[in-house]
């Protein structure tokens, strides 16, 4: 679609365009608020630039504004999303706008948080500020996919992950599955997410450090997740070891109090929770939780039941396969041929990648 016929110029899409990429940058790492992205322009130079902070606050406006060494008063600012107009833990970023005496704003989309939606043009025109929006609709509602999805059904997105061999094991004793590259894909992963989840079963069999080890990124990994209806994860495992030192929650159904206690005193953060009907954990319920808990996006690395109970209750929004090329045979456990069955009808689209895995090959579901 040409840029005239959507009444902005290419110098104008440029400037949104380099706001929504600001904003892609910290897609997963600003907590339950939105990843913004702003761009400040005057005399047809960008004069500051802003990001929503890791964890949510401040705000890309309120950064970009205060990251300007330049008198701000005429000047235009581009904002992949509507600017919030509330009071919650700082003030609106319209009151920013308004103060420093910036005189046009370009929006690309309207925030989905009722307490915002729709009221930052009245608040802005009423103080004659040019109000331009939709800059970039389509572009930038991609990016909001996830942040839309939470706020409006109070659940985190959802991404699966699983690895397997190339005749369908996910599980070898001696054998390592996937190569250093769908490795580093998989630490990738965990960096943009707020939380993972596996169950105690996962826990016991491969004693994972469920952490973000790529060098400079540490610090980014997740919450980490724990089903383990009645206490069994091991007591020397990694995750436990480590639970001081990295958020880690156990939902757990019941335990005697010693076991409690241990976990407890490792900085095990427990969550009871009731079973359903099948003795199992209702997975919304433990969804919504972690919702509560301030985790908007959720990678599930389970193992076969875990990924199979997700995909029959429908509670992936994307997911990733991991084929290696290597064949375990006989040293293969758990073949999942019923996930691989699934998969594709689960959903719209799938896409093969395997530029950059060697001789792996990953299958993105979405």
């Amino acid at each position: 679609m040409s840029s005239k016929k959507n009444n902005f110029s290419s110098k104008e899409r440029l400037y949104m365009n380099i706001a929504i990429n600001l904003a892609k940058d910290r897609i997963g790492l600003t907590g339950a608020n939105p990843s913004v992205g702003c761009v400040i322009v005057k005399n047809d130079k960008i004069i500051s630039l802003g990001q929503t902070s890791f964890n949510g606050r401040p705000h890309a406006e309120f950064n970009a504004i205060k990251n300007s060494t330049s008198n701000l008063k005429n000047s235009t600012i581009y904002v992949s999303l509507e600017p919030c107009s509330h009071y919650g833990k700082t003030p609106p970023c319209t009151n920013e706008i308004i103060k420093s005496k910036i005189k046009k704003i370009y929006f690309a989309i309207n925030d989905i948080d009722i307490r915002s939606y729709n009221k930052a043009e009245k608040i802005l025109k009423s103080k004659n500020i040019i109000v331009k929006k939709f800059l970039l609709k389509k572009e930038a509602s991609n990016i909001y996919k996830s942040y839309f999805y939470t706020k409006k059904y109070k659940l985190p997105y959802v991404l699966g992950k699983i690895a397997c061999s190339k005749d369908n094991y996910i599980y070898s004793k001696n054998k390592t599955i996937t190569n250093k590259f769908s490795k580093k894909l998989s630490h990738l992963l965990r960096y943009k997410t707020d939380g993972i989840l596996i169950s105690s079963k996962t826990l016991n069999s491969d004693n994972p450090k469920l952490t973000c080890r790529i060098n400079g990124l540490e610090k980014f990994s997740p919450t980490r997740f724990i089903l383990d209806k009645n206490l069994e994860s091991k007591k020397n495992s990694s995750i436990v070891k480590t639970a001081k030192h990295i958020k880690t929650y156990i939902f757990f159904n019941k335990a005697n109090h010693d076991k409690k206690k241990f976990f407890l005193k490792s900085g095990i953060i427990l969550v009871n929770l009731k079973l359903n009907e099948n003795n199992q954990f209702d997975l919304i319920s433990v969804l919504k939780k972690i919702n509560d808990l301030g985790v908007t996006s959720l990678l599930v690395e389970g193992g076969k039941k875990l990924t199979i109970n997700f995909i029959k209750e429908n509670l992936f929004n994307k997911f990733y396969l991991f084929q290696s090329s290597i064949k375990l045979g006989k040293k293969g456990r758990f073949r999942i041929s019923e996930i691989l069955k699934k998969l594709p009808a689960s959903f719209k689209f799938k896409k093969k990648i395997d530029t950059y895995l060697d001789k792996d090959q990953l299958i993105y579901y979405y």
